[in-house]
């Protein structure tokens, strides 16, 4: 089976309707392919999501509705390809030894992989099976029932929070904050490895008390292991631009490196790991 290859990507879809309340894409069943999914893309050798070099998953299906999203691609449920857990297994063997030899390992993100959760879980017990590292980047909209059956084949968790202000979370997903801050703190109960990603625009999710709110929660989750400050870019606005949406950050410059280093400070008063 052949995939599309895309560069790393950053965050999830484009804004469009609201969706209230987290869901699941079920995965199907076939007596002659096994469990299979929908994906929208792979990366063979990515170096951003995790440690080492990563085979990356991106999912297909997306609940939110980012304004920042370089994949709104990635949106439609019913987009992508359909595949088989097992020709995935086959295209990952390939690069196994790049991955070790490395500290790397498998990396599913999206969209929103938690919309998969059969798929995925079965997709990381295999990978986990074969001593392959395990990665999950997922924004936390997600009912706990489906994030669990994935997290039990989950090595690190890489959790996009993006924004702690409630108003400002719809503002730029068009969904609640409350199923990312839950996962959160349920993560923090089991103790699973966990890096926490934010993105920083200006303008937009730079205010200084949105930044030590959500400094002042992470700090008291005794998993995390870093915060991944991540600049925000233009890179995905001609995929807008191409699928026929409304890019409203298309004035938006990205952070200096001022405002970066600022942000990464507030982080760091908290006594907070980040890159």
């Amino acid at each position: 089976m052949q995939y599309h290859s895309v560069p790393h990507r950053d965050q999830r879809s484009p804004s469009g309707e609201t969706i209230s309340a987290p869901a699941s894409l079920l995965a199907v069943s076939s007596p002659n392919s096994g469990l299979t999914g929908r994906i929208h893309s792979v990366e063979t050798c990515g170096s951003v999501d995790g440690p080492g070099l990563r085979f990356v998953v991106f999912m297909q299906g997306c609940p939110l509705r980012c304004l920042y999203c370089h994949n709104p691609d990635c949106r439609d449920v019913t987009g992508g390809q359909v595949t088989t857990v097992e020709a995935l297994i086959a295209e990952i063997q390939r690069y196994r030894s790049y991955m070790q030899a490395s500290g790397g390992g498998v990396t599913v993100s999206g969209g929103e992989p938690l919309l998969q959760p059969e798929f995925v879980a079965e997709l990381m017990r295999q990978c986990q099976a074969l001593g392959i590292h395990t990665a999950l980047d997922t924004s936390g909209f997600s009912d706990l029932t489906s994030a669990q059956r994935v997290l039990q084949y989950t090595d690190l968790v890489l959790l996009d929070i993006k924004s702690y202000d409630p108003k400002r979370f719809i503002q730029v997903t068009q969904v609640s904050r409350e199923p990312t801050l839950c996962l959160a703190r349920y993560l923090h109960q089991i103790g699973k490895p966990t890096w926490i990603r934010f993105v920083l625009v200006p303008g937009l999710t730079d205010d200084v008390e949105n930044v030590a709110a959500l400094a002042q929660f992470v700090a008291h989750l005794t998993n995390i292991e870093r915060v991944e400050v991540l600049p925000f870019h233009q890179m995905g606005a001609y995929k807008w631009e191409e699928l026929g949406y409304d890019y409203l950050l298309k004035e938006t410059q990205p952070p200096s490196p001022e405002l970066v280093e600022r942000v990464r400070l507030q982080f760091r008063e908290y006594g907070v790991s980040v890159r």
